[in-house]
């Protein structure tokens, strides 16, 4: 091996928008010298769901930048103050920026910054232990080292057992706007999943149903079709003070909880619910929609028929403990995204702390290494630091907690309280 250059203090892998906020906020910081890396040619984050109208669930403040430093030259409004679309979006009183907005943000505050290195894939990660460093080696045969890492790699499209290696045409809803097209030209759709994105499709396609005469399914488990829940005393749980709460509680309760917050974070923006049944509503004024919304129904099994290029799905009303099948020319799977341990941290795998479920045991300070500051993460950790995870709002607030574990000094005040209400038990007894 050639002679390796000097380690940097930060390597971050991945650049969704939470590593790109950690790169806006380390940008002007002179003590650290860190790179991030991308395996994209450039920034781009959910391209396949930017349907027209489709807005953020959270604010505008919940920005790569401003909850951490509001002075920040990478701030949204700064972007759309050098866009010219100020005062349009002051005008526009809604507070939610447009998807493809966002994006174009990101690729924004990824343009001015110098840390960034596109097109570049991490092949595996490595330690040496005389020099304390981890060694990155790239697809291209390229070795750099750093002190830390931070994980950014993000969570791919999850389908369900049953659909892995169905054949067909069938897509994740990841994909959605590439195939649209060829998915109108069906005569029959058939949509799997209960979340926003499900949501956003399932009324594209109603929009457009008696253009092009398909017969189009809405399949949830859910046993309704549940709104994301945003009132201020629940949002207070995306907070430091229930961070330290949750993270505190036994890995049981813990893993539990995650299963039964689910709608907390994954439920349908309440507005676009009742725009669905208005459109229904509209539609059906003239005579009944080939429409069918089914409930309690989970998908069971799935097979497909490459001569008739059909679809038919096993399904099971899960109250009624009923099954069905259902046959469909075209198949979209709205159904998550999940976490994958890359391949490249084998060599550091004993680095690593694992709970009992096998998955990350992130430390409160978003630490997995067994040193406790070596490795950093970000998302992916719902099992210890809750709904704040995946919470686009919490993401300054994370990175603000990992710089000052990097510099070993706060450069961005993090809060530490900011709830009115109590999660944990008082200590003794109450006056």
């Amino acid at each position: 091996m050639t002679a390796l250059p000097e380690p940097l203090d930060f390597i971050g892998i991945g650049l969704g928008p939470f590593n790109l906020g950690l790169a806006c906020l380390t940008e002007p910081l002179d003590e650290l010298n860190g790179l991030f890396l991308e395996s994209k040619p450039d920034f781009e984050w959910h391209s396949g769901m930017f349907l027209e109208g489709a807005h953020l669930q959270t604010p505008f403040m919940s920005d790569l930048v401003t909850l951490a430093d509001p002075t920040s030259p990478y701030s949204f409004l700064n972007y759309l103050k050098e866009s010219g679309r100020l005062y349009s979006f002051y005008i526009r009183e809604n507070f939610y920026p447009l998807r493809t907005e966002y994006n174009d943000y990101c690729r924004w505050a990824a343009a001015k910054l110098s840390s960034i290195r596109f097109g570049t894939t991490v092949a595996e990660v490595s330690y040496e232990d005389e020099n304390e460093v981890y060694v990155v080696r790239t697809t291209a045969g390229e070795f750099l080292r750093a002190r830390r890492l931070v994980l950014g790699t993000g969570t791919p499209p999850h389908l369900p057992e049953t659909c892995e290696g169905l054949g067909g045409d069938a897509i994740h809803n990841s994909r959605y706007l590439q195939s649209k097209q060829e998915l109108q030209k069906k005569e029959s759709i058939t949509l799997v999943g209960s979340g926003q994105s499900a949501a956003e499709i399932y009324y594209d396609l109603l929009a457009e149903i008696d253009v092009h005469g398909y017969r189009l399914n809405w399949v949830t488990r859910s046993p309704r079709f549940f709104p994301l829940e945003y009132t201020k005393l629940t949002l207070e749980m995306t907070s430091p003070d229930y961070i330290d709460y949750f993270h505190a509680l036994p890995e049981p309760t813990r893993y539990r909880l995650e299963t039964q917050q689910k709608g907390l974070f994954k439920g349908i923006d309440g507005a676009l619910i009742d725009s669905i049944f208005d459109l229904l509503y509209q539609k059906n004024l003239t005579g009944p929609v080939q429409t069918r919304l089914l409930t309690n129904t989970a998908l069971s099994d799935a097979s497909y028929d490459s001569e008739t290029r059909t679809y038919t799905l096993g399904l099971r009303q899960e109250e009624q403990e009923k099954d069905f099948r259902l046959d469909t020319q075209g198949l979209i799977l709205a159904t998550g995204y999940r976490y994958r341990v890359p391949d490249f941290l084998a060599p550091v795998h004993d680095r690593i702390r694992w709970d009992g479920q096998g998955r990350f045991d992130v430390a409160r300070n978003y630490s997995i290494d067994t040193t406790g500051n070596g490795i950093f993460l970000q998302n992916a950790s719902v099992h210890t630091h809750s709904i704040t995870s995946p919470d686009l709002g919490m993401g300054a607030y994370r990175n603000a907690y990992i710089v000052g574990e990097l510099l070993g000094r706060e450069a961005y005040p993090v809060e530490k309280s900011i709830a009115f209400q109590e999660f944990a038990a008082p200590e003794g007894t109450l006056a």
